[in-house]
Order: structure tokens, then C-alpha cells, then sequence
């Protein structure tokens, strides 16, 4: 079978690397765009005094125009990190600008050491930081300005600048690995984070699968066949299991919905409608047909209350009934859900759930669950308020007040 022609790893690393170093270095020098350099400043101004002092020594000008030679030297140094071919064109104009100008017959170059410098220092930044196409530039450019201007006895120094050019190329790459080890490294550590909180996840989501979906999976078995396991059942007794069957169905329905969330990524995600306003009719009937002696008066028409509302009213209930068959059962509720018109306010719900004094009441917050702060904050959410606690009369209430105004509809 022919091979596949995908390139390796390391091959596509080697073309990214040429790509960026075409490009030429600019992540290195970003700094200096955006904050001076003092240390090349320093650098410059030494050089500066330096070569002031020294062009006697080479050259016979006059001494007002020493400063100015001088600092056409150094000029290249300000500019080397920014431009880097500009401040190497830069030096080798000033190059020649220095041969016409009489020196010393002891001078072996036709330029000041200073400037000598100053331009193998250019040429090297070019070949570090300026883009390919113009090292290959500076690197003919350099070695034609030596070969002419040179004496016959440092000519070699063409050479010289081949080997400054090589030396920087050699850098350049080093750098630019070393670069792309680092942003391989970033994003594997990225990476192993990411799979961390996946693998997390999906511990988590095997174990609640493990503990409480298998568990209520037994709940609706075991209610499915108590009727035909267990002899001489009441009528009322069945539809006891028949209830407890479908409460367990629904828990686990739910259960398997956080599951999905908590899934690996990528994995489809079970979903289903959420519970609305006209829901409440067949959660109290439920709750009333587990034995719970339970009254209502539902005021509101589900159309008059947003899909958000609704659902929050919905979970509010839902939590106020299991709170009220966990910590006072046999008690009496009362669930009264109307709309209010307050005078200084737009139209809003009230959920009242009161439960009547029992030999073995309590409260959720004697638990220390999280129930009621959970009310609370879905309450919060959409703008409401949520109080909870004993009445005077010895029992427990809970009174939601939601907004119904400004708040958007099912399609809208």
C-alpha cells in the first residue's frame, strides 16, 4: 500500500520555524517598540564620546564636524532593535561617506574603529531580526563594501562578514526553537489541564452513576414487581408502588440529565423540556397521592408567566413539598400561588407553601442542607425575594415573590 503522504511532526516544526524566521524576529524586539532601550542609549552615548575622542587618530578633519561624524556612527545603535536593516543601510552610507575624507596614513581601515564596530554590530543584528530576503541583502551588500573600500591586506573581511551573517542565522534559529519549545510546552501543559477537568468529570459522572442511578434503578424495579412478589395487595397498596414508581422514573430521568452534562466532551447530551407553570398541577397531585395531606388554590394562568419564571416556581414547590414530607410528616400544606399588583412595582407571583404544627416537625435548616439557600438563589435570579421559617402558629412557611413584567416569553 503507498505510504501516506501526511508530513511527520517534525518535519511540519522545521517548515513552521523557516515560515517564522521569514517573517524575521519581531517577537524579540517588541519590547523595544513599546519601552526605550536605556541600556543601547548608554551604549550609544559611550560610543559617542568614544569615537568623538579617537577620530583624530584615523582621520584629518576639522574639529566642529567631529561631533557630527561621530554621531553619524553611532546613529545605527538607536534604531538597530526596531529597524534592523535600515540602522545596517544606515551604517554603510555612513561607510561611505568616510572614504573621500583624508586619514592618516597609519589609519588601516577608511573608517574609525567606532563605526567599524558599529557596522559588524548591525550586520549581526540584521542576520538576527530583519527578514530573510533582506539578510541576503546585507550579506551581498556587506561583502561588496569590503572588498571595494578595504585595503588590500583586510580584504579578508568579506569573509568576515559571511562568517558575522552565519554566526547570527545560527542564533536567529536557536532562538526561534527555542521559542516554539515554549509555546509546545504551554500548550501541552494547557492541554493536560484540559483533560484533567475532563477525566475529573468523568470520574464523577461514573460514580453517580454507579451509586445513585443504580440504586433508584432498583427503586423502580423492586415498585414494578411488588405487586406480583407480594400477595393479597389493597388496591390503595398498589397504587402506593404505582406512585413510587413513577417519582423514581422522574428522579432518574433527572439524574441521567447531569450525567450527560457531566460527560466527556463531545458526547451527546440527553435533553428534555423543563418544567413550566402548568406543571404544578400534576406535581401537587403527585405529592397528594403519596399520602400527603396536602390543599391549593392556583391563581395564575400559566400563559401570564414567562418559561424562566415558571420554572423557578416550579423548583421552589418541588423543594417546599420534600422538605415538607421529610421534616413534618403527616402535617398539613397549604400551597397558594396568586398574582399581586403592588403600588409602587410591576405585577409579580406569590407562592406561599405553609405547613400546620407536627409532633415531629422541623426545618431544612436544622439539617444543614441546601435547600432553602438553593431556593433562594433561583428566586434571586430572576429578580425575586424568598423568606423562610416558623410561623407563630408553631408550623413552617415559605413565601416566593417573583416578577412577571419585562421578562421574555416562549418564542418571543
Amino acid at each position: 500500500m503507498p505510504r501516506n503522504p501526511r508530513p511527520s511532526r517534525q518535519r511540519m516544526g522545521v517548515g513552521r520555524a523557516l515560515r517564522q524566521s521569514g517573517r524575521g524576529l519581531r517577537w524579540l524586539s517588541r519590547g523595544a517598540r513599546t519601552h526605550p532601550d536605556v541600556a543601547t542609549t548608554l551604549l550609544a552615548v559611550l560610543m559617542f564620546i568614544i569615537g568623538w575622542s579617537t577620530i583624530e587618530e584615523s582621520h584629518v578633519v576639522t574639529a566642529s564636524v567631529m561631533p557630527l561624524l561621530a554621531a553619524m556612527s553611532v546613529a545605527p545603535l538607536l534604531i538597530m532593535r526596531r529597524a534592523p536593516f535600515v540602522a545596517w543601510a544606515v551604517s554603510v552610507l555612513g561607510a561611505l561617506l568616510w572614504i573621500p575624507l583624508p586619514r592618516l596614513d597609519t589609519a588601516p581601515m577608511p573608517w574609525p574603529v567606532v563605526h567599524f564596530l558599529v557596522l559588524l554590530v548591525a550586520i549581526l543584528v540584521a542576520a538576527v531580526f530583519a527578514e530573510l530576503r533582506l539578510v541576503a541583502a546585507v550579506l551581498a551588500g556587506s561583502v561588496l563594501l569590503f572588498l571595494v573600500a578595504m585595503p588590500m591586506g583586510m580584504k579578508a573581511w568579506a569573509l568576515g562578514a559571511a562568517i558575522v551573517i552565519a554566526f547570527g542565522l545560527l542564533a536567529r534559529w536557536l532562538l526561534l526553537s527555542r521559542r516554539q519549545l515554549a509555546e509546545q510546552e504551554e500548550t501541552a501543559e494547557v492541554e493536560r489541564a484540559r483533560r484533567a477537568v475532563v477525566e475529573e468529570r468523568s470520574r464523577i459522572a461514573r460514580e453517580l452513576h454507579d451509586v445513585v442511578a443504580h440504586h433508584m434503578s432498583m427503586v423502580v424495579v423492586q415498585a414494578q414487581t411488588a405487586p406480583y412478589r407480594v400477595a393479597d395487595l389493597t388496591p390503595e397498596a398498589k397504587g402506593e408502588f404505582v406512585a413510587i414508581e413513577e417519582s423514581a422514573r422522574a428522579a432518574l430521568q433527572e439524574v441521567r440529565g447531569v450525567l450527560g452534562v457531566l460527560r466527556e466532551e463531545g458526547a451527546a447530551v440527553q435533553t428534555a423540556p423543563q418544567p413550566t407553570l402548568a406543571d404544578l398541577p400534576a406535581l401537587l397531585e403527585s405529592s397528594r397521592s403519596a399520602g400527603m395531606d396536602l390543599s391549593w388554590h392556583l391563581g395564575l394562568p400559566p400563559e401570564d408567566c414567562p418559561p424562566g419564571t415558571g420554572l423557578v416556581l416550579h423548583r421552589v414547590l418541588q423543594e417546599s413539598l420534600a422538605n415538607a414530607s421529610r421534616h413534618s410528616p403527616g402535617a398539613s400544606v397549604r400551597v397558594d400561588l396568586v398574582r399581586v399588583h403592588p403600588a409602587d412595582g410591576p405585577a409579580g407571583a406569590l407562592l406561599t407553601v405553609g405547613t400546620s404544627p407536627s409532633s415531629t416537625s422541623g426545618t431544612a435548616e436544622r439539617g444543614g442542607g441546601n435547600g432553602i439557600p438553593g431556593m433562594r438563589t433561583r428566586v434571586e435570579a430572576v429578580g425575586g425575594t424568598l423568606t423562610a421559617g416558623p410561623t407563630p402558629e408553631g408550623g413552617f412557611a415559605v413565601t416566593a415573590s417573583v416578577p412577571l413584567a419585562d421578562r421574555p416569553r416562549l418564542g418571543e
